[in-house]
């Protein structure tokens, strides 16, 4: 079953981003079911700051899943990232990564690195890097199939990491370090700007995907872009994708339109899979 989820952002230090909602977490629960989705996605703070009993009863209040969760934060507001040359700073990325997939696994959810990856830093080699981000994924990897849950990871474009831009990077990740339990984030928004092909690269590596983040080329939501939206439904049909199609759109011209029009276009295109 594919089953639709929008973002939601729950870091208030952060004043602009792609997310469809950044109200308090009751009143965008209470929106994201009233217009159909099946679950949502949270950007939180750190996993201290959430308490999980109150996230559970609102869960069920409004009959909603977690779809993922994401650990971006760690890096916008602590500077922590798994390719930090400083291996100090890099145990508190792993540290605070661990913490967060700890919460999600109390909802069956996975976790997302995507920023967190970093960067290949000035004057150190690339393949120093990608070892550090191997040997992070790989013990955060353990640790979430430990606690009965994926690691999710996130291939992002260029101009926001020098690292794993493309999903046939991240497949290369993944095979040529042996990394256990880890699954990569298509995002379209990425992937519009660094495939040759959308819907090419998810049928061949399809059994790899195992999160999709639905926004259209200007990172709008779908339908606000030119984005070929059919032929990456077909895709993901074709590789029997059943996982969650997630919102990580700006909220334009506002939330409530944006996640209106990106549950409409789910449906249209995902209406039989449901």
């Amino acid at each position: 079953m594919i089953k639709s989820s929008i973002t939601i952002n729950l870091v208030k230090q952060i004043k602009t981003g792609p997310w469809i909602y950044w109200e308090p977490l009751n009143v965008s629960l209470s929106k994201a079911a009233m217009l159909g989705f099946n679950g949502v996605e949270l950007y939180i703070p750190s996993a201290d700051e959430i308490d999980i009993d109150v996230l559970l009863r609102l869960l069920l209040k409004f009959n909603l899943q977690l779809s993922a969760i994401g650990t971006g934060a760690g890096k916008v507001l602590y500077g922590l990232s798994l390719t930090n040359p400083d291996e100090e700073i890099r145990k508190q990325a792993v540290l605070f990564i661990k913490k967060i997939i700890a919460f999600g696994a109390h909802f069956g959810a996975p976790s997302i690195i995507g920023s967190m990856q970093g960067n290949v830093f000035h004057n150190i080699e690339r393949e120093q890097s990608i070892d550090w981000l191997a040997t992070g994924l790989g013990i955060l990897g353990v640790f979430a199939e430990k606690l009965g849950v994926t690691l999710i990871f996130e291939p992002l474009n260029r101009y926001e990491t020098n690292l794993i831009n493309q999903l046939d990077e991240g497949v290369k990740l993944i095979n040529s370090h042996h990394i256990r339990n880890l699954k990569l984030l298509a995002d379209l928004f990425h992937m519009n700007i660094e495939e040759t092909s959308i819907s090419g690269s998810i049928r061949n590596f399809g059994k790899y995907i195992g999160y999709i983040h639905f926004a259209d080329s200007n990172r709008y939501s779908v339908g606000k872009g030119h984005i070929e939206l059919q032929e990456i439904a077909n895709a993901l049909l074709d590789i029997n994708y059943k996982g969650y199609i997630s919102a990580e759109a700006f909220p334009f011209p506002d939330s409530d339109n944006a996640a209106k029009t990106t549950i409409e276009t789910f449906n249209k295109l995902f209406r039989n899979e449901i």
